[in-house]
């Protein structure tokens, strides 16, 4: 017998056959068992099924972050929200009304600060100094999460004294005399400092989490590819979410995979391979081949504009293709972080010389890249996973942004090619890497379209031949985000799992800018609300 059936103004089930004349969806034990006009599905129904009506909504598939880090952005977005912070005025002012907010705490805390808005000054802690004193700990973790800023009190507390820097370009930043400027380069370093910030008891981190992905399902998210396992607790945070009620997510969970990663901790992670509860389980693992552009790690093929950006996360990166080749042999799928030019090409030419057909393996980000390196990326069946607000948000057409200034303007000009990537016959999975930057998912599905902030009045495009259609950034955010990982979910179908969104409009035939005042009326996975609108 049917459980539901929701009628609506039409249905976009992004299926390869579908009719225009689909507007109602009836759903049995948490699978769709039936699509079309109302007059053929509404008579399925029996004396228990729930009606469901939004007669001016569209019903679409659920949407797909495909690569986020839920869990791991509770111990960063933490204080004082430096996202709208733009330059260094804006800087100042922004700390001093964080010190209002924050009186009375021990520790300053504050997230989410593009290095733009140094303006060409050294990053560093001269801005924390100025405003907050040398005496009070203080710590900044940047927006793309690769590098923080820490007051000189804050360094002294986690024993920092002197700068230092590791081959790969990882460590604590010096001046031209030598001196400490507080600037914390990747994750290693970052830790030392992070281990002394305070810490959030269990209780309070399992409920900060079920409230964000709530707040995913409120937009429309019905599933999170999660790209790290970092934190201790992370599967027991799941674990107590679900021992009282379900997930409002589910959660695809990739651990890291690092140089320092021992022969046993491989073992362990093959087998921890399908782990999980009923809307979580361990999927994947996650590599770095190099860190980022705007901190100097992202490995490119001839330095950027400070002289930086020669080393691979790995040395030797050989070391990188060596674990690939050996996840792919025990049939665990792979996710590496690229971002640099040089970093790009050396991940796809690794997974292009793996054997075919085993299991997917996908390609972060993809900041610049060049066009033989996408052709690879198309024959070869490798996945693409890039984020289009990451260029919209932080990168400029006329180059002041430090990114574009690091690169020059001949790699600038490589911006985020999603559109040659989907040219290229690869699949491409959409996502926003939160928390370096925000999840709403049609914010950034319009971003894509517009190649430009979409929410910021006279934003000028970056790179608009690199737009994507209405239909392209949909199929990033559900077939392509599930295709990206081996499956063949992501479309409404009979049998597939009931996840999905009934919204106020039709993505397909409105303009970006109205595809971002979007309003999400009801979220459902496994057939069940995780989201109603009131």
């Amino acid at each position: 017998m049917v459980d539901t059936i929701i009628v609506g103004a039409r249905v976009r089930t992004l299926a390869s056959e579908s009719s225009d004349a689909a507007d109602a969806v009836a759903i049995t034990a948490g699978r769709i068992a039936a699509t079309g006009p109302r007059a053929q599905v509404l008579p399925l129904a029996g004396p228990a099924t729930e009606l469901i009506t939004h007669p001016e909504a569209t019903i679409i598939p659920g949407l797909v972050d495909a690569h986020s880090h839920p869990i791991y952005s509770l111990g960063i977005v933490r204080g004082l929200s430096l996202t709208g912070v733009h330059t260094h005025a804006e800087l100042l002012a922004a700390l001093e009304r964080g010190r209002s907010e924050q009186e009375g705490e021990e520790w300053f805390l504050a997230w989410g600060l593009d290095p733009t808005a140094f303006e060409g000054r050294p990053i560093s802690n001269a801005a924390l100094h100025e405003v907050l004193g040398t005496d009070r700990p203080a710590y900044i973790k940047m927006f793309d999460a690769h590098s923080g800023i820490a007051s000189a009190s804050a360094l002294a507390r986690a024993g920092i004294d002197a700068p230092f820097m590791h081959p790969d370009g990882s460590g604590a930043a010096s001046d031209a005399d030598g001196r400490l400027t507080g600037h914390l380069i990747e994750f290693p370093t970052m830790e030392i400092v992070e281990k002394e910030l305070p810490a959030h008891g269990f209780a309070d981190r399992v409920t900060q989490l079920r409230g964000l992905l709530q707040e995913m399902a409120a937009v429309g998210i019905t599933a999170a590819h999660v790209m790290d396992l970092q934190d201790d607790d992370a599967l027991d945070l799941l674990a107590a979410i679900e021992s009282d009620g379900e997930l409002p997510v589910r959660l695809r969970i990739s651990p890291w995979v690092t140089p320092e990663t021992t022969d046993e901790q491989v073992a362990d992670l093959v087998a921890m391979q399908g782990r999980g509860g009923l809307r979580y389980r361990i999927e994947g693992v996650k590599f770095f081949i190099d860190g980022t552009v705007e901190g100097g790690t992202a490995w490119l093929s001839r330095p950027d504009s400070e002289g930086e950006g020669l080393s691979s996360t790995w040395v030797p990166a050989e070391a990188y293709a060596e674990r690939i080749r050996q996840f792919d042999h025990e049939g665990v799928p792979t996710a590496t972080h690229a971002i640099g030019d040089r970093g790009i090409r050396f991940a796809a030419e690794t997974l292009a010389a793996l054997p075919t057909g085993g299991v997917p393996h996908r390609i972060e980000h993809i900041e610049s890249v060049e066009d033989d390196v996408i052709a690879l990326i198309g024959r070869s069946g490798i996945m693409a996973s890039m984020q289009p607000t990451h260029c919209t948000h932080h990168v400029h057409a006329d180059g002041r942004d430090d990114w574009s200034r690091r690169l020059g303007a001949e790699r600038a000009a490589r911006a985020w090619r999603t559109a040659d990537v989907r040219r290229s016959g690869a699949t491409l999975a959409l996502g926003s890497d939160w928390p370096v930057a925000a999840f709403d998912p049609w914010e950034i599905m319009a971003d894509a379209q517009r190649r430009r902030s979409v929410a910021v009045q006279g934003s000028v495009p970056v790179g608009i031949e690199q737009a994507l259609t209405a239909t392209e950034a949909l199929e990033g955010y559900t077939t392509h985000a599930h295709r990206s990982i081996g499956s063949d979910a992501g479309a409404l179908v009979v049998g597939a799992p009931a996840d999905l969104v009934v919204v106020d409009r039709d993505p397909l035939t409105c303009s970006p800018e109205e595809l971002l005042r979007t309003r999400v009326l009801l979220t459902l996975v496994d057939g069940a609300p995780t989201h109603s609108a009131s």
